[in-house]
C-alpha cells in the first residue's frame, strides 16, 4: 500500500516550509542578520523495533514519517525529511566488512578485513553498489515511489575518513600511526576516494539541488555531513597531519558540508574549522560549552547541539532568560514531554531572542 497519503502535508505547512528554506539558507548568506532556528523534540510512541524497521522499507518509512507529525502539529523548524537508516558501517561494509544487526538497534561493523597494514595494497577500491549500497539504491527507489508530497530524503550516514578506516583495519590502526605511517596514508585515501565517489552516487539519487542538503531535520549549506566522532582516539596533532588534509579534499571535491563530533576531546573541534569548505557542525551537548563553542566558530560555519537541551538543563534556561548566543546562524535543537508543551516552549524560544 502506497504511503503518499499516510502523512497529509497541507498548503499551509507547504507554504511554512518554503519560509523555512528561505531562513535556513539566511544562516549561511547573511550569518549576521539571520535568526536561530529551533527544533522541539517530542517522544513517539508507538514505533517499530528495528529488526521490523530493517526488514521492510515501507515499515521503515513508516516509522520516519510518523516522527515528523510531533514537528507538524508543533510547527518549529524542522524540515520534513526522513532517511533511509542503515547505521554506520555502510562504507567499511562496501570494503568488506561484515554487518551486524545488535538487537532493537541499527547495524554497525561486525569485523575487520586486514588483518596487517601491508594488506592495504590489496584492498580493492569497491564498486558503488558494494556492501549494503545497492540494498540503499533499491529502498531509495521504494521511497521515492511512496513520499507524500513536500517530504524529502536526507543522505545515508557516511561516517568520515577515520571513522571508517579505524572499522576496516581495528584498534591497530592507532599502532600503525607509528610503525606504519605510510600504509595508514594509502587506507586513508582510499576510503577518501570512495566516500567522494559514493557520495556524489547518492546525492544524485535523491536531490537534483547541487548547493544544498537536508541532515538531522535541518537544511545545510553544500552536499553532505561526516562524523567525526573518532578522533577522541587521537590526538588533535595527529589529527591535523593524517586526517585533515583528507577531511579537506573531501569536502573541497563534493562541493562543501558539515561535520558531526560526539567525541570527548574538545581540543580537536579547533582544527575542524580549519577545513575551508565546512559549512557547519554540530557536537555533543553534554560534553562542550555550547556557548563556548559559538564564541569561537568562524562566522561561515552554523552550529547545532548533538542531542535536545532538556528543560532542566542549564543552557535552555539561560536561552529563555533572552541570554542568546552573539552567533545568531545557529539550529537549537531543545525536548519537550507533550505536543502542547512543546508548543509553549517553542513560543517562549522564540520570544527571547534579543535579535
Amino acid at each position: 500500500m502506497s504511503l503518499r497519503e499516510h502523512l497529509k502535508i497541507n498548503d499551509t505547512d507547504r507554504c511554512r516550509f518554503e519560509d523555512l528554506y528561505g531562513r535556513y539558507r539566511l544562516l549561511h548568506d547573511a550569518p549576521d542578520q539571520c535568526r536561530p532556528m529551533i527544533i522541539v523534540n517530542t517522544p513517539v510512541q508507538g514505533l517499530p523495533t528495528w529488526e521490523d524497521r530493517l526488514a521492510d522499507p515501507l515499515v521503515m518509512l513508516r516509522a520516519e514519517l510518523d516522527s515528523l507529525r510531533p514537528h507538524l502539529e508543533i510547527g518549529d523548524d524542522r524540515v520534513p525529511t526522513v532517511r533511509v537508516q542503515f547505521g554506520t558501517a555502510q562504507v567499511a561494509a562496501a570494503f568488506g566488512c561484515a554487518m551486524h544487526a545488535p538487537a532493537n538497534n541499527l547495524p554497525a561493523a561486525g569485523s575487520h578485513v586486514l588483518n596487517h597494514a601491508t594488506d592495504v595494497y590489496r584492498l580493492n577500491n569497491p564498486d558503488l553498489d558494494a556492501g549494503w549500497y545497492g540494498k540503499l539504491a533499491e529502498w531509495t527507489e521504494i521511497w521515492k515511489d511512496n513520499l507524500p508530497a513536500a517530504v524529502h530524503i536526507q543522505h545515508p550516514d557516511i561516517q568520515s575518513a577515520f571513522n571508517s578506516a579505524h572499522l576496516i583495519r581495528g584498534n591497530d590502526i592507532m599502532m600503525d600511526f607509528y610503525d606504519h605511517p605510510r600504509e595508514v596514508h594509502v587506507l586513508l585515501d582510499k576510503v577518501t576516494d570512495f566516500m567522494i565517489e559514493i557520495t556524489r552516487h547518492t546525492k544524485a539519487m535523491i536531490s537534483d539541488d547541487p548547493d544544498w542538503f537536508f541532515d538531522w531535520g535541518a537544511m545545510w549549506k553544500g552536499v553532505a555531513r561526516i562524523s567525526n566522532c573518532s578522533m577522541q582516539l587521537i590526538s588533535p596533532e595527529f589529527y591535523r597531519e593524517h586526517v585533515l588534509p583528507r577531511d579537506i579534499r573531501f569536502f573541497d571535491s563534493i562541493g562543501g558540508g558539515r561535520m558531526h563530533y560526539c567525541g570527548i576531546t574538545g581540543a580537536v573541534i579547533d582544527d575542524f574549522f580549519k577545513v575551508p569548505s565546512l559549512t557547519g557542525l554540530d557536537a555533543d551537548c553534554g560534553r562542550h560549552d555550547f556557548f563556548a563553542l559559538c564564541d569561537r566558530a568562524p562566522l561561515r560555519v552554523v552550529l547545532m547541539p548533538t542531542g535536545s537541551f532538556g528543560r532542566e538543563s542549564p543552557e535552555l534556561n539561560r536561552l529563555l532568560r533572552g541570554d542568546w548566543p552573539a552567533k545568531r546562524n545557529i539550529v537549537v535543537a531543545v525536548s519537550a514531554q507533550t505536543i502542547e508543551d512543546g508548543r509553549q516552549l517553542l513560543d517562549r524560544l522564540r520570544d527571547s531572542m534579543p535579535y
